[in-house]
């Protein structure tokens, strides 16, 4: 979801940011290892003495509840996901489900059938359970499955499961080192249903 089809690094960041100088961390360092990762996970990795990862946890989803400045679509996005035949796609977002639904709302994205936030998982990204769960809902092998992601995290979990990958550049500052195809944004991308159902991702020349 986050840097895939909406860009909410700006609220994301400052949510964070505040969060960090209150626990003394160097923000620089620390916001890059918070991306694409579940809150709880993020802040239990960093083992801070006399802090409660589920209470700090509930904190910052509040904060990001309560900040959807700024957040949009990326480019096409909400045009690519109308064309999708329905129940042939859904969201695997390491945001707990009530702030998934929040910055779909906030963006005017529409609600897949098939969502799975932090709240279903017991491991996040890079672990691959949620595209693992995600395929199983929607009725199909992880490997037949294309998985969009933007970060290494959610790169790693998309290959454990045995999932195709495209990596979503739309956010990225700086080059992203990988073998997956890129994709900047979802102009001129369109899908074309095969003859035996499968679906084809196809790209506007240019």
């Amino acid at each position: 979801m986050d840097g895939t089809i909406i860009n909410s690094i700006p609220a994301t960041e400052r949510v964070w940011t505040n969060w960090a100088l209150k626990h003394g961390l160097d923000v620089a360092t620390f916001l890059p290892t918070m991306h694409g990762v579940r809150g709880i996970d993020t802040i239990t990795r960093l083992g801070l003495p006399g802090v409660d990862p589920v209470a700090e946890a509930k904190e910052v989803e509040q904060q990001e509840m309560d900040d959807v400045e700024g957040i949009v679509p990326i480019s096409g996005a909400i045009d690519f996901l109308k064309s999708l035949p329905a129940g042939r796609w859904g969201i695997v977002t390491s945001a707990p489900v009530a702030l998934a639904r929040r910055r779909l709302a906030a963006t005017g994205i529409p609600l897949p059938e098939v969502i799975v936030t932090a709240d279903d998982v017991t491991k996040g990204k890079p672990a691959p359970d949620g595209y693992r769960l995600g395929a199983q809902r929607l009725g199909f092998d992880s490997a037949d499955c294309l998985v969009f992601e933007d970060v290494p995290a959610g790169i790693l979990a998309g290959e454990g499961a045995g999932a195709h990958v495209v990596v979503m550049t739309a956010t990225h500052h700086h080059p992203i080192e990988t073998g997956h195809p890129l994709l900047k944004n979802y102009d001129g991308v369109s899908v074309e249903q095969q003859a035996d159902g499968t679906l084809k991702l196809l790209r506007a020349a240019g």
